[in-house]
């Protein structure tokens, strides 16, 4: 694979979408399959949730692996690139912090996050579990 000159890395890096990304679209479909209706990107919230709701005070983040440095070692899309290691290491850091102190933000004003990762979209069965089970009424 040729390596790519900075300026055509940085005009990719440019194009990468933060709404609407496939991933977010495929939690979306399950949760209208399962029912569900919610908001999207609440503004008023910390973070930004993208999928919203607020009758049951619950919020969901859908995160690319890459950019939110998915903690599963065993998770492929997860990996640093191997040139200019010390920027994306620092940045893939502070986005990861920036994830944690979203969350204990939200927990603070009383709703409950669920994090769903790039990976965890291939295999809807489980997901979809995952996401019914998150928004169950239970009071735990």
């Amino acid at each position: 694979m040729p390596v790519e000159s900075k300026d055509h890395r940085s005009w990719t890096m440019s194009r990468v979408k933060g709404k609407d990304t496939t991933p977010e679209i495929a939690v979306r479909r399950l949760l209208r399959e399962l029912g569900y209706g919610y908001r999207l990107h609440a503004k008023d919230l910390p973070g930004k949730p993208d999928i919203v709701f607020r009758g049951r005070r619950k919020a969901i983040f859908v995160h690319g692996c890459f950019w939110h440095r998915h903690p599963d070692p065993t998770c492929k899309l997860a990996r640093l690139p191997k040139s200019n290691v010390d920027f994306w290491e620092t940045k893939l850091t502070d986005n990861f912090e920036r994830d944690k102190r979203t969350e204990a933000a939200l927990r603070n004003e009383g709703w409950k996050t669920l994090n769903v990762w790039e990976c965890q979209i291939k295999d809807t069965e489980v997901l979809s579990q995952t996401l019914a089970e998150f928004l169950s009424d239970d009071k735990a």
